[in-house]
């Protein structure tokens, strides 16, 4: 057991280094098949060349990967006995599946890549030379910020609008409550108005019938005086 367990994690442990260093010259390959293919100017030797280095490596460490999982299977079947034997083959399980996850962040990072380049390609980047490239590109990203920017004005322009719209409508508001108490109070009012102007309708009549009298008894007086 101890002979074979050995040989197992001796290979396990060499194609660990070998599968560490293939990844990191795949995520270089992956970064400059990239680069590559964006400053390319009329030729697409480059960019097939940087390609075809970058599928060569993913289908080796995939076959990597493959035989690395073959041997953790190996070690597994092993009758063992023992929590640190337990422990080495969960430590070679847990290299086995970062490696995996470290092989496919690069082919997305990778994949990433060359959709956004595509992308600057296809509105006319992609001919350019390297310098006016990279030019073009930040005023695409310095145009995309002004547009958030204008975006972001007009929405506080609108929300401006609305905050005085609404102390519009506060403030008139406020001015039809006070008229409709002012309103309220004159009908309040207003008995005590037309008792006043009966009272004094009714004070007019009484003088001008005591007058009334008074010419009438002047009068009367007068035509005796005369006739006598």
């Amino acid at each position: 057991m101890g002979t074979e367990w050995d040989a197992l994690r001796k290979q396990a442990r060499h194609l660990e280094n070998d599968i560490d260093m293939k990844l990191i010259a795949f995520n270089k390959v992956g970064v400059g098949a990239a680069s590559s293919s964006a400053t390319a100017s009329n030729t697409d030797t480059s960019p097939l060349l940087g390609d075809h280095v970058f599928e060569s490596l993913s289908l080796e460490i995939e076959q990597m990967l493959d035989k690395l999982s073959n041997i953790n299977e190996k070690m597994s079947e092993i009758p063992n006995s023992g929590a640190a034997v337990m422990h080495v083959l969960q430590r070679h399980r847990e290299i086995l599946h970062g490696y995996r996850q470290e092989y496919l962040k690069i082919q997305a990072n990778h994949t990433t890549r060359m959709e956004r380049e595509e992308l600057l390609r296809g509105s006319g980047l992609g001919t350019s030379s390297p310098s006016t490239s990279g030019l073009s590109r930040r005023d695409m990203y310095l145009k995309e910020n002004t547009h958030l920017h204008s975006s972001s004005s007009l929405v506080n322009d609108q929300i401006s609008i609305a905050m005085e719209t609404k102390e519009h409508l506060t403030s008139q508001r406020q001015h039809l409550k006070r008229f409709q108490t002012r309103m309220h109070d004159i009908s309040n009012r207003f008995p005590l108005i037309s008792s006043l102007i009966q009272r004094i309708n009714i004070r007019k009549r009484r003088e001008s019938l005591i007058i009334g009298g008074v010419i009438a008894v002047c009068t009367i007086l007068l035509l005796l005086y005369a006739f006598h």
